[in-house]
């Protein structure tokens, strides 16, 4: 007795794949209707002592046949019983979707490039893991200078030194090192230092940085620059005052300040009157400036004695603590829906 089709036969029937009732009656015709019962018809060809033993396999085989086409049949009629989809109804309204705001750093940051962009400044970015030299050296940081500390930086690597960037004034290197004067951009993104988290700091934050370097360019143009930037930010009556200062890459420098009084010279009506934010002097300060140091430009490649240029970094977070009266930096990043909602662009 040869069982060679008997066993091809159950492994197909075991391997038949049955997704819903058309399928299903496919498997029947196959199997029940076709070739189980031609199997069943060579038993009058076969010699008597051979036909009980044929016999008993085919009705087994039948048997499995039988078990998966009611057992799947089954599965499919109490599938079709427990779809409710058809009672859907469809005059139902639909299901309301809040839309979502923009984050307030964020619109800052789009509208800082918005006034940049009408003054000719281009967009460049850089990475935020950075080598010694774009984040330090290059911009004259000298060795021992505290910023190269542990307890200031984030480094990821020593020897040679790698970190989390701590200022944008990194990619200001990159793009002097790929471009030639004239050029004009500004460049914001996220900036890291190991400071102490408070209502005035975070480890890490966002600055917009950004240079103009020509022939000729003076610090006439950086004061009227960032002048016309903080009437554009914050209004026509806006107050701003520069303070000398010290930078290794700049000279000379400044730091910028914004009166948060300056719609009240008696009360600091801009930042709410939060002690956190001005200190209760009326001036919070939003960056840094000043003229190229001669050089930084040297380091990049660009000849100092044709080409002079001024640079600035702010603070966006500073300025969009000013813009919405936050009296908390640390609102920014707690992901708040609360706080993130009521800011619309």
């Amino acid at each position: 007795m040869n069982t060679t089709n008997i066993q091809a036969l159950q492994a197909e029937i075991e391997a038949f794949i049955i997704i819903d009732k058309v399928t299903l009656e496919h498997f029947r015709l196959a199997y029940l209707k076709r070739e189980i019962p031609a199997l069943m018809g060579e038993m009058k060809n076969m010699a008597n002592e051979d036909r009980k033993a044929y016999g008993q396999t085919v009705n087994a085989l039948k048997t499995l046949a039988e078990q998966k086409f009611f057992d799947t049949q089954e599965s499919l009629e109490n599938a079709t019983q427990g779809d409710t989809s058809h009672d859907v109804d469809f005059t139902l309204p639909a299901i309301p979707h809040a839309l979502g705001t923009i984050h307030p750093i964020t619109l800052v940051r789009n509208r800082i490039v918005e006034i940049f962009a009408r003054l000719g400044f281009a967009l460049a970015d850089g990475p935020e893991i950075e080598s010694d030299w774009h984040n330090f050296t290059a911009l004259n940081f000298p060795p021992d200078h505290p910023a190269r500390e542990m307890q200031d930086t984030f480094f990821l690597e020593k020897n040679p030194d790698i970190a989390l960037r701590t200022h944008t004034s990194s990619v200001q290197v990159r793009y002097m090192q790929a471009h030639k004067p004239p050029m004009r951009v500004i460049m914001p993104g996220r900036v890291y230092r190991n400071e102490a988290i408070s209502a005035r700091a975070h480890c890490f934050f966002h600055q917009v940085e950004g240079m103009y370097i020509d022939e000729n360019v003076s610090l006439v143009d950086l004061k009227q620059t960032l002048y016309h930037f903080a009437k554009e930010m914050f209004g026509a009556g806006t107050t701003v005052r520069f303070r000398p200062s010290f930078f290794p890459f700049t000279e000379p420098s400044a730091e910028l300040d914004i009166s948060c009084g300056m719609h009240n010279p008696n009360g600091c009506t801009l930042c709410g009157g939060s002690q956190n934010i001005c200190k209760g002097s009326g001036w919070v300060e939003i960056g840094g400036c000043g003229m190229i140091d001669p050089q930084v430009l040297e380091n990049c490649g660009i000849d100092s004695e044709r080409y002079t240029g001024f640079a600035f970094g702010m603070g966006i977070e500073r300025i969009t603590m000013l813009k919405y009266q936050i009296k908390d930096l640390r609102l920014f990043s707690e992901n708040d829906v609360r706080f993130l909602r009521q800011f619309i662009g």
